[in-house]
């Protein structure tokens, strides 16, 4: 059958050849990319604002990045460092879906609403995921979010209030089914111990995930606020991400907020979009194998010259964590989180391999800049994956923390939507294909 298919694929290639001109005559925006890079506009947003240029008299010009949750520079909310508990997140959460800083009555009503909801449906641990282990986990996160919506008693019901609710109770609940699926995947396929812990409703969504993950449940101060920072950085980036305009997209049918959000996580697993700290962290292991964590300046300049010469690593030529669609001389979260890397590092006994890779994006940065005379700069791929890491967090679980962070994103364009554009959403294509008669299949 294989062999037919591909037959049959290989005669449609010739038959069927778009030429690549024609998206210039036809003034296609490929990608929904404007020739300058920029996105096409697609809608309108005051949930999140994401700056990493600016125009002058028409032209785009670099800049320095800023990303801005309600108007509110992200860089804003650490300043007033961390003291204990400060649940950032769920502040960040709140701000993102009702527009406004809560009050302390507010906050506090808030986290508990979300903390009673963090334990699944009576039997739903046992009779969706324990019973059904699955290898890839985010095709698995996919079922469980539309398995959720068998338990609501009013699923299909999309009012922006109903919509809401839905969506929160999604946000308390994914970070536990993220950490059981896993558990239940090693437990299964790895052969090791299998270990349960129910939530904790006096934990931030933070501390619970790293809670749930560990065999003793016991993390420190630093993790949890380093865990915390690193969900806030992911929570949204404007309207026009994949995975958002995907959310958008679907709900604009009028479809229910489980599909929409599966949806998006099936965008989101897709490497060009979150997967790519994985990517960094391959690169980044086969570098220091290659040179070691000590290795001079010229020895990294050396590696970084092969990758971009295609000759290392996956021989795409591309370095990844450094660059970014929007972003061009500095990715805010990237700069949030070597910071707060950093700190983690001297926690972990790791800051050797924390000054490498800071070493390696310096030097990254300037020699794509000698070879094509562009800005670039890391982004927060770059350093998430090794925060991860040193969080003992398994690398499965790298795009399912995108997840649990976006979801709150996801939620507040949704009911955007629904509130402010309310179309289904139908772009055009031009057809370019010849006219043809039909012909009896005897006369083919």
């Amino acid at each position: 059958m294989k062999d037919r298919i591909q037959d049959f694929f290989e005669k449609s290639l010739k038959e069927n050849k778009i030429e690549n001109e024609l998206y210039k005559t036809y003034a296609v925006k490929k990608g929904l990319r404007n020739e300058d890079g920029t996105g096409v506009l697609v809608g309108l947003t005051k949930i999140s604002d994401v700056v990493g240029y600016k125009k002058v008299n028409g032209e785009k010009l670099d800049d320095f990045g800023s990303l801005y949750y309600r108007g509110i520079n992200v860089k804003d909310f650490l300043k007033s460092g961390y003291k204990g508990k400060r649940y950032l997140f769920e502040e960040v959460c709140f701000l993102i879906l009702f527009g406004y800083l809560p009050n302390s009555d507010e906050f506090e009503m808030f986290k508990r609403i979300l903390s009673d909801n963090y334990e699944l449906p009576p039997h739903y641990l046992e009779g969706n995921i324990l019973g059904f282990p699955a290898k890839n986990l985010m095709n698995k996160l996919q079922q469980e979010v539309l398995m959720l919506y068998g338990y609501d008693s009013d699923p299909d019901n999309i009012g922006t209030k109903e919509t809401l609710e839905k969506g929160i109770n999604l946000l308390a609940k994914i970070p536990s089914i993220v950490c059981y699926t896993y558990q239940t995947k090693v437990h299964y396929f790895d052969e090791q111990s299998l270990f349960i812990h129910h939530p904790n409703k006096d934990y931030s969504i933070a501390e619970t995930i790293l809670a749930l993950l560990r065999d003793d449940g016991i993390f420190t101060e630093k993790e949890a606020e380093v865990l915390d920072v690193a969900l806030v950085l992911h929570a949204d980036h404007g309207g026009g991400n994949n995975s958002t305009f995907t959310n958008v997209v679907i709900s604009s049918t009028g479809t229910d907020i489980y599909s929409s959000v599966a949806g998006a996580i099936g965008s989101l697993k897709g490497p060009r979009h979150g997967g790519a700290n994985l990517a960094v962290k391959k690169q980044m292991e086969l570098a220091i194998d290659e040179i070691s964590i000590h290795a001079t300046d010229d020895q990294i300049k050396s590696v970084i010259r092969r990758i971009l010469d295609k000759k290392f690593n996956d021989h795409s030529g591309l370095i990844y964590g450094i660059g970014h669609a929007v972003y061009t001389l500095s990715d805010p979260r990237s700069e949030i989180l070597s910071e707060k890397c950093k700190e983690l590092s001297l926690e972990k006994n790791r800051y050797d391999e924390y000054m490498f890779y800071t070493r390696f994006a310096d030097i990254a940065i300037e020699e794509i800049y000698q070879r094509k005379g562009i800005h670039v700069c890391s982004n927060v791929d770059y350093y998430s994956g090794l925060v991860y890491d040193m969080l003992n967090i398994p690398s499965d679980l790298y795009p399912l923390l995108f997840v649990v962070a976006r979801t709150v994103g996801w939620i507040a364009h949704n009911i955007e939507s629904k509130l402010y554009s309310n179309r289904i959403i139908r772009p055009a294509t031009k057809y370019v294909g010849d006219m043809k008669d039909y012909k009896d299949i005897e006369d083919r």
